[in-house]
C-alpha cells in the first residue's frame, strides 16, 4: 500500500473523490483553499460556521476492520454512543499510517468518497438538513455537498454519535 501515499496529497486522491461522487450521482463542489491552523480559521476561509465542516474520521474495530464516522467540526465522537450503535465494546482511532492504508487518504484529506476500501459510514444526526464542507481527497481542497444527499449516497447510518467538544 506504500504506493498510495501520494494519493492523499495530490490530484489522484481528488480524482478518486470526484469519480466516486459522480458514480453515486452526488453533486459536489470542490474549492481550493489555503492551509488553516485551526477549525475556526478553516471555517473563516470557507465562509461557513465551524459546525458546517464535517470531519471524516477513520475508526478501527478490534477485529481489524474500519468504519467512517462523520462528525461536525464543533463536536467530537461519543465513544459510548458509537460503540453501542455498532454493537462492540472497543473502537479506536488508528495511527495515521494505518488510516492511510485503510482508505488511501492521508489525515486531513480523508473522506469516505473514493476510499480504496468501502467501509461502513456512520454520520452524526446533527449534520443533516444542510450544506456541509468536508475533505476532498487532497490537501488544499474542500468539498461542499448536501449532507442528506451525502448520507443517502453512502447508505450511511445516521444517528446521535457525537457530543460537544
Amino acid at each position: 500500500m506504500a504506493g498510495l501515499a501520494g494519493n492523499g496529497t495530490g490530484g489522484a486522491g481528488r480524482e478518486r473523490f470526484l469519480a466516486d461522487a459522480q458514480a453515486r450521482g452526488l453533486k459536489v463542489e470542490v474549492v481550493e483553499r489555503p492551509p488553516a491552523r485551526s477549525l475556526d480559521e478553516a471555517a473563516e476561509i470557507l465562509g461557513i460556521r465551524p459546525a458546517d465542516i464535517v470531519k471524516s474520521l477513520v475508526v478501527k474495530h478490534k477485529d481489524g476492520t474500519f468504519l467512517f464516522a462523520l462528525i461536525p467540526g464543533d463536536r467530537q465522537i461519543s465513544w459510548p454512543k458509537l460503540r453501542a450503535l455498532v454493537g462492540v465494546n472497543k473502537l479506536s482511532l488508528p495511527a495515521a499510517g494505518t488510516a492511510l492504508e485503510a482508505t488511501g487518504y492521508e489525515r486531513g484529506t480523508i473522506t469516505p468518497l473514493g476510499s480504496t476500501t468501502s467501509w461502513p459510514v456512520y454520520a452524526d444526526a446533527t449534520i443533516t438538513g444542510r450544506r456541509i464542507s468536508m475533505g476532498a481527497g487532497a490537501h488544499g481542497y474542500s468539498a461542499f455537498v448536501d449532507a442528506d444527499a451525502l448520507t443517502a449516497a453512502l447508505d450511511a447510518v445516521v444517528a446521535d454519535i457525537s457530543e460537544p467538544s
